[in-house]
């Protein structure tokens, strides 16, 4: 597959699609070799291959010699920035630059490109004293595969779409990839096909489609949580005022009892308020809610969700483009008319999250929030403050 053409006419300056490009770009104009490795050892690379080649043997990277301009042989890889639109035939290995450098390069001749055909390409040589200064480098190089705000200049930056993609921004932001990406690759084929499989048991499209409309439909998450912050708004709006905690937790298990709950639940109930409000006092004092805040409710776990599902249905190849498309822009829709703002998405988020997760240990899955949440409130470059709720 060639790499993403540059997206301006002939003769007009290239615009690097992300920062990585940018950067090698810039190292490569400098004629600064040392930089562009810098680059590469904290860079994302993907390797095309054919999808039933993957499927019959998905533990195997066949990184075949191609011919490329000037007679020369080179293995080809990209950066995210530059991976060509989607097909349903063709898929992606995400490697490293040092698993490039212990890559079995018997025919020293051949050469490691990186972008090629493009303005920003890199060649590099494969000898054996070549590739130990890629693993010094890598080595020396302190990456964040994790926790960044990235995002590609040409992917969604507004309208529907792009809001919708704003809403998956926590686990995009988590996982270190663009959160405005559709795109062909959300990781590797074969680490979403893991993570699908052992994370949610979804390995054909058939499960995968039961899985986001539980998403959508805020079905995947337990309904209790929701149960008791409705019960709380109710008595919010019948007496003008926040109930005191007491209250709450009495009328939202007695409203359990009278449903039909049994004593086991109805204490479950009670338990769940009184996890709710000690949360809500820790969001409170990490800044996931104002001083006087509180969650109305948690569906924006199932919501942000679903867009990485959809996502990642197109990185399995389990869905098209459209079809993923149109579920981000659904979820994103769901979660204006659930919510007020994005602060408060983010607290709902926050919440349904750490109560399915975290166990009151406010381990990672609370500071992960956090951050997550300081990142796309406070960054001028966040989507949520760019894009707005209304």
């Amino acid at each position: 597959m060639s790499p993403r053409r540059p997206p301006t006419p002939p003769g007009a300056p290239w615009i690097p699609p992300s920062e990585t490009e940018q950067l090698l770009y810039e190292a490569g104009q400098r004629g600064d070799f040392a930089g562009q490795l810098r680059v590469l050892a904290g860079a994302e690379l993907f390797i095309a291959a054919p999808r039933a080649e993957v499927d019959a043997d998905p533990d195997t990277v066949w990184w075949r010699p191609q011919q490329a301009a000037k007679g020369l042989v080179v293995r080809p890889a990209l950066t995210r920035g530059m991976l060509p639109p989607w097909h349903p035939e063709w898929v992606f290995h995400q490697v490293t630059l040092r698993w490039a450098a212990e890559f079995d390069w018997r025919d020293h001749r051949v050469l490691l490109s990186v972008n090629g055909g493009t303005p920003g390409q890199l060649l590099l040589p494969t000898t054996p004293e070549h590739r130990a200064g890629w693993l010094r480098v890598y080595a020396e190089k302190e990456r964040g595969s994790r926790d960044r705000l990235v995002a590609l200049r040409h992917g969604a930056l507004h309208g529907p779409l792009a809001f919708g993609l704003a809403c998956g921004a926590h686990l995009a932001f988590g996982n270190g990839v663009p959160w405005n990406d559709v795109g062909s690759a959300y990781m590797g084929y074969t680490i979403i096909l893991d993570t699908l499989r052992e994370g949610w048991g979804v390995t054909d499209r058939e499960a995968w489609r039961k899985q986001l409309d539980a998403l959508l439909d805020g079905r995947n998450s337990p309904p209790e949580p929701d149960f008791a912050l409705r019960v709380r708004e109710e008595l919010r709006l019948a007496r003008g005022a926040a109930p005191s905690p007491d209250e709450w937790r009495e009328t939202a298990a007695g409203h359990a009892q009278d449903l039909g709950a049994g004593p086991a639940a109805v204490r479950r109930i009670e338990e769940l308020v009184r996890r709710v409000l000690r949360y809500e006092a820790r969001f409170r004092a990490d800044g996931l809610l104002p001083p006087d805040g509180r969650v109305r409710k948690t569906v924006a776990y199932d919501y942000g969700r679903a867009v990485n599902m959809a996502r990642w249905g197109l990185t399995a190849r389990f869905c098209t483009p459209p079809e993923a498309e149109q579920a981000i822009v659904h979820a994103g829709a769901l979660a204006r008319s659930a919510y007020g703002s994005w602060e408060e998405y983010s607290a709902g988020y926050a919440l349904g999250r750490v109560l399915r997760f975290d166990g009151e240990e406010y381990g990672p899955y609370h500071e992960d929030n956090v951050t997550a949440h300081r990142a796309l409130t406070e960054h001028e470059g966040s989507p949520w403050r760019n894009l707005p709720w209304r």
